[in-house]
């Protein structure tokens, strides 16, 4: 496994904006995808959590996501183009600060463009959840963590508290 270390809350590079990939980038890409998959799996069975990884939060600071829970799904350069008036509040969690849960406000629906490892043009209509876990990937390619989408001063907890929860 060519696990990758997870870039934590802290590291300036998390607020960096990430560059798009360009399409002769593909083979690199490849390689980056076996380690975002390798990765999300070791934390996944540190953590009993989660279901997707952006390539910043390993340091590779172009626009790609690696989603897996049924199957993989690649995302390069992904375009969140079409939100949900409807808003929903949710405790987020993230790989990069395991062990703390942020209450944010998500868009129950959304529309995501992007492309695949072949370079062609995808897109999915995303509700509740799976719209949830896109919008966190996609702001960590903009250089947002949940924790600037925090509701108030109230909206933090440790994960260990989590049954204390609304």
């Amino acid at each position: 496994m060519a696990v990758k270390e997870i870039l934590l809350l802290g590291n300036p590079k998390l607020y960096e904006v990430c560059k798009p990939i360009l399409k002769e980038e593909l083979n690199e890409v490849k390689n980056i995808v076996e380690y975002l998959h390798d990765t999300l799996i070791d934390f996944r069975n540190k953590y009993n959590a989660d279901r997707a990884i952006a390539a910043p939060q390993i340091g590779y600071m172009k626009r790609l996501v690696y989603m897996n829970f049924d199957k993989p799904i690649i995302f390069i350069n992904p375009v969140l183009d079409i939100l949900s008036a409807e808003m929903f509040e949710l405790w987020d969690d993230c790989m990069s600060f395991p062990d703390i849960l942020v209450k944010v406000k998500r868009h129950k629906r959304c529309h995501i463009s992007f492309k695949d490892l072949d370079w062609n043009n995808q897109s999915l209509q995303l509700e509740n959840d799976l719209s949830e876990l896109l919008q966190h990937e996609v702001d960590h390619l903009n250089g947002i963590l949940a924790v600037s989408r925090a509701i108030d001063g109230k909206s933090f907890a440790l994960r260990s508290q989590k049954e204390f929860l609304k």
